[in-house]
């Protein structure tokens, strides 16, 4: 089997110089560019193409692959009118079509440097000597030659808005010659575009249309402008329809184009304004911690951090059975923790007895309050208790906390520690994984306007352990300390809270303490 790989597209509508493969044994190949196979149920690909990359004879006059007739078999119609283009426009922009005794064939939609798109009718397209990095109509209008220039991402698009504009404004129509500009057509043409004061894109509003936008925004800050297509797909269609009129509403409404990124224009501003919810929070139940951060806040990412054996998760606990008191939905994940001893915890916080083993349970045959106690817990269905299989890492973390805020409406998620998501690496590679994860964690927080809680372990200089920037990026540190060898019982078992970061509200310091009792196993806040 032989590959000849790194080769240019045979596709027309793909820019890519370099993507293609093509297997010379099974005469077959794949342009990862543009996701298509060769041959493609559909287009016509002309002699040069099927000469550098032969299809298997079979496959010569299928419906897969065909080559067009030779011209000799077709006539020269002239510049014929077709889909609401006048015969006028068409010679304006130099597009012929040819025809055969059954209609049209044929349309070439000529390029600045002699090159031809071809549209074989209904909807099949070749090239001959086609460059991929001008724009169409491009020679027609000198540069700087007006005020604005309209740019389409078709042809037919281009001469359609064309006229449509035409009898009220002047203005110069291009279009690219593909949905994926290549760059080379961004280097050649960036002075072309860039010497008009607007750059008006009329460009269907779907993936690629929008990608074209923001590129676009990018190349020339602060002059692109999108009209609104609304109901139709593309200026042709306004123009088939009837619409020219509003297709020149739209063109004059257009708006400036800013990335999703980006906010620039006073009604952005307005919006944000109007339409950003307060910070949203839960009191924690900790009356002194709440005086600090005033709750656990939506839309943050939370580090409780501490060495082993503090009693982090316990702690994180409390703060559970708060929310489900609360009547607060959220989702939870204890590494350390069996499913059933994640669910006990909360038994024993709703009974106030210690039932967090099956032997407390079965020594006190209490079995059925056990069952009435669960139910009672998840009756409301606002409990969710998560875990990710073996061999799942962040990125499975991280659309799991995406499913339980946008499919679940969960307004916290907590999983606990942090440094056990990464398993099996070096300090070195766990640290670079956990910090990527800190960033993601933090931007999802704030995007999906949901609480990510989380528990760090330490190291001796008390920072987050194998990652500082678990820290960073966090919006709230909450440090926990108690002294386990303390001679005082009740000293022993009293965990101090510490603010050590509180972007949402500024206050930090101590933030008061809860005693734990060991024979209930419930924490409870000393005031």
């Amino acid at each position: 089997m032989t590959e000849i790989i790194h080769q240019p597209c045979p596709h027309p509508q793909c820019s890519s110089s370099d993507a293609f493969y093509y297997n010379t044994d099974k005469k077959v190949g794949f342009c990862p560019s543009c996701n298509n196979p060769y041959p493609a149920k559909g287009v016509r690909y002309s002699n040069e193409t099927l000469s550098k990359f032969p299809l298997k004879s079979s496959e010569k006059d299928s419906e897969l692959s065909f080559v067009p007739k030779d011209i000799k078999e077709h006539s020269y119609s002239g510049f014929v009118a077709m889909r609401g283009i006048t015969s006028q426009t068409m010679e304006h922009y130099g597009v012929k079509t040819y025809s055969d005794r059954d209609g049209p064939i044929k349309q070439e939609y000529p390029y600045p440097g002699g090159g031809k798109k071809i549209r074989y009718f209904p909807k099949a397209f070749s090239a001959e000597g086609l460059r991929q990095d001008e724009l169409f109509g491009m020679n027609l209008w000198s540069m700087n030659n007006a005020k604005s220039v309209t740019v389409t991402e078709g042809e037919l698009d281009a001469m359609s808005a064309y006229q449509m504009l035409k009898g009220s404004y002047i203005t110069p129509v291009v279009s690219f010659p593909t949905a994926t500009p290549s760059k080379g057509l961004w280097e050649k043409c960036k002075d072309w575009l860039d010497s008009y004061e607007r750059i008006v894109l009329s460009v269907d509003n779907d993936e690629p249309g929008n990608a074209l936008a923001a590129k676009m925004a990018n190349l020339f800050p602060n002059k692109v402008y999108r009209v609104n297509h609304g109901t139709f797909k593309d200026a042709n269609e306004f123009l088939v329809a009837g619409q020219m009129q509003a297709y020149k509403n739209a063109w004059y409404g257009a708006k400036k184009f800013i990335p999703e990124n980006i906010l620039n224009t006073p009604d952005q501003f307005l919006s944000l304004y109007r339409d950003t919810p307060e910070h949203e929070y839960v009191p924690t139940g900790i009356q002194a911690l709440d005086d600090k951060i005033m709750g656990l806040m939506q839309g943050h990412f939370t580090v409780i951090k501490a060495q082993t054996g503090i009693g982090k998760t316990e702690v994180m606990r409390f703060l559970e059975y708060n929310l489900l008191q609360k009547g607060v939905p959220f989702a939870t994940w204890h590494l350390e923790e069996t499913k059933l001893r994640s669910l006990l915890g909360l038994v024993t916080y709703h009974t106030g007895v210690n039932y967090t083993r099956r032997d407390l349970i079965d020594e006190e045959e209490v079995g059925p309050e056990i069952e009435r106690a669960i139910v009672d817990l998840t009756k409301d269905e606002n409990f969710y208790q998560f875990y990710l299989p073996d061999g799942q890492g962040t990125d499975e973390l991280i659309d799991q906390i995406r499913f339980f805020r946008e499919a679940c409406g969960c307004q916290f998620v907590f999983f606990e520690p942090i440094q056990d998501v990464v398993a099996g690496l070096t300090e070195e590679g766990k640290e670079q994984i956990l910090a990527d994860l800190s960033v993601r964690l933090s931007k999802l927080s704030a995007e999906l306007n949901v609480g990510i809680v989380t528990i760090a372990h330490t190291n001796e200089n008390g920072d987050p352990k194998y990652c500082k920037m678990i820290g960073q990026r966090a919006s709230v540190i909450i440090d926990l300390s108690r002294d386990k060898e303390a001679e005082d019982y009740d000293e022993r078992n009293t965990t101090y809270l510490t603010v050590q970061k509180n972007r949402p509200c500024s206050e930090e310091g101590r933030a008061g303490r809860l005693r734990f009792d060991p024979s209930t196993f419930i924490l409870q806040e000393i005031l």
